[in-house]
C-alpha cells in the first residue's frame, strides 16, 4: 500500500485556485501567471547572540505585484519555512483582490521562536533582519510594506521602520515602510484589536460562495 503524502499548505492554496479557475473563462497562460508567484528572497545572516554567532534563516515573498505596493505581514516562527510563506502570499494576492484593497500580496517570516530570547536579543534580530529586506528592497514605502504577524507585534514594527529610516534619512515617508506600528510612531490606535474583530469569517464565506471574484479583479 502506498502512502501519499500529504499534502502541504501551498498545495491546499494552490488547489483551492485552480478550483476557482476552473469555474471561469480564462486562459492557462493567464491562470498560471496569477498562481506564480513573483519573487521570493531567502536570506540567511549570522547574529552575535549570548557570546556566539547563530545563523538564522528567513524569506519575504511577493506573490504579486499587480498593484503596488505589496502588502503582508512578518512573522517569527521555529517552523517557518518558504513553502508557508509564498502559500501566506497568495492568500494575502487573493483577499487583497476580493475586498478590493490596492495593494499586491506579500509575506515574511524568519525561523526562530521568539520564547528563546531576551528583548535586546530581538532587537538585534529584528533590526539585521530588517537590514537584509532594506538592501534588496523588500521593505519599502511604495514598493513592500510588512506588517505584524505570528511572533510580532508594534515593537518588532518600530525597530523595522527605524531601521530603514536609518538606512534613508532623507526618505519624507520612511516611517510608511510599515503598518501596525505603535501609535506614537504613527501607527493607528485599536489596529491590534481590530484583527479579531474583523470579518474573516464572512470573507472565507465569500470566497467559498464566489471562489472566481478574487482572481477577476487581479486578471
Amino acid at each position: 500500500m502506498t502512502n501519499t503524502p500529504e499534502p502541504t499548505f501551498l498545495d491546499s492554496v494552490n488547489r483551492m485556485f485552480d478550483e476557482a479557475v476552473a469555474l471561469m473563462d480564462l486562459s492557462s497562460g493567464l491562470a498560471e501567471a496569477i498562481k506564480t508567484c513573483r519573487s521570493v528572497y531567502h536570506v540567511r545572516f549570522p547574529v552575535e547572540i549570548r557570546g556566539e554567532y547563530r545563523v538564522l534563516e528567513g524569506w519575504r515573498a511577493n506573490h504579486s505585484e499587480h498593484r503596488l505596493p505589496v502588502k503582508g505581514g512578518i512573522r517569527y516562527a521555529p517552523h517557518a519555512d518558504q513553502q508557508e510563506v509564498e502559500a501566506l502570499a497568495a492568500l494575502m494576492t487573493y483577499k487583497c483582490a476580493l475586498v478590493d484593497v490596492p495593494f499586491g500580496g506579500s509575506k515574511g517570516a524568519l525561523a526562530i521562536d521568539p520564547r528563546d530570547y531576551e528583548r535586546d536579543e530581538i532587537e538585534s534580530i529584528t533590526r539585521r533582519f530588517a537590514l537584509e529586506l532594506a538592501k534588496k528592497d523588500y521593505i519599502h514605502p511604495s514598493l513592500n510594506v510588512p506588517a505584524p504577524d505570528m511572533g510580532t507585534g508594534p515593537r518588532e514594527m518600530a525597530w523595522f521602520a527605524n531601521t530603514y529610516q536609518t538606512l534613508h534619512p532623507d526618505d519624507i515617508d520612511a516611517v510608511a515602510c510599515v503598518t501596525g506600528k505603535p501609535p506614537e510612531m504613527g501607527g493607528i490606535r485599536g489596529r491590534v484589536e481590530a484583527t479579531g474583530r474583523g470579518e474573516d469569517m464572512g470573507l472565507n464565506v465569500r470566497m467559498a460562495l464566489q471562489p472566481d471574484l478574487a482572481i477577476r479583479k487581479i486578471s
